[in-house]
């Protein structure tokens, strides 16, 4: 009989993912200037239906969300690094999970230096393989923009499918803007 409930040991120990070039590891007070230099930056905020950050302290307000999430085992969000530097590039992970229904949200951001490089490909396919081999997830999911066509693309590569298309899902400065919604399941389970 196969295992349908949601695995709560991986809150036991921060969980440190190793790929071909990178190291997705846990985000800490220390990465606050590194995801400053991602979130104050306007081509890669333009389609996360917020503000870009002006103040170091947002970042640092982000990175405790990060470790808060992980201690209330709500959510996981690895900060992502080359395996030879401790340089934040980028972060992702799993949020939004819903445990009864084995479900979670994915969301990733990365430095533009380090755009068209295959990295957020590399760490997504790692994120995903943990969720669904040790959180045992069933469903992972992706809300983006329908205007973020570089995420799109991103999210088809590694596997996912467009499950729906929200006209005016959420607010962002006085304006309704439309989502779509896309996922990848987990075969395991079928």
């Amino acid at each position: 009989m196969k295992n349908f409930s949601f695995n709560e040991y991986v809150f036991n120990k921060f969980p440190i993912l190793e790929t071909e070039r990178l190291l997705l590891r846990e985000i800490s007070l220390n990465d606050a200037g590194d995801i400053f230099e991602i979130y104050s930056n306007e081509e890669v905020m333009k389609y996360f239906g917020k503000n870009t950050y002006n103040e170091l302290k947002e970042a640092e307000l982000m990175a405790e969300r990060c470790i808060k999430a992980f201690k209330d085992k709500e959510g996981i969000r690895w900060g992502i690094t080359f395996k030879n530097s401790d340089e934040l590039i980028g972060t992702a992970g799993i949020w939004r999970i819903v445990k009864e229904h084995l479900r979670g949200e994915i969301g990733y951001d990365l430095k533009i230096s380090q755009w068209n490089k295959g990295i957020m490909t590399e760490a997504l396919k790692a994120i995903a393989e943990f969720g669904f081999s040790k959180m045992n997830l069933h469903t992972l999911e992706a809300n983006i923009d329908p205007e973020n066509i570089a995420s799109r693309k991103l999210l088809y590569k590694i596997g996912f499918i467009k499950e729906g298309y929200f006209f005016e899902s959420y607010l962002q400065d006085g304006k309704f803007l439309d989502s779509e919604i896309y996922s990848l399941l987990n075969t395991g389970h079928s």
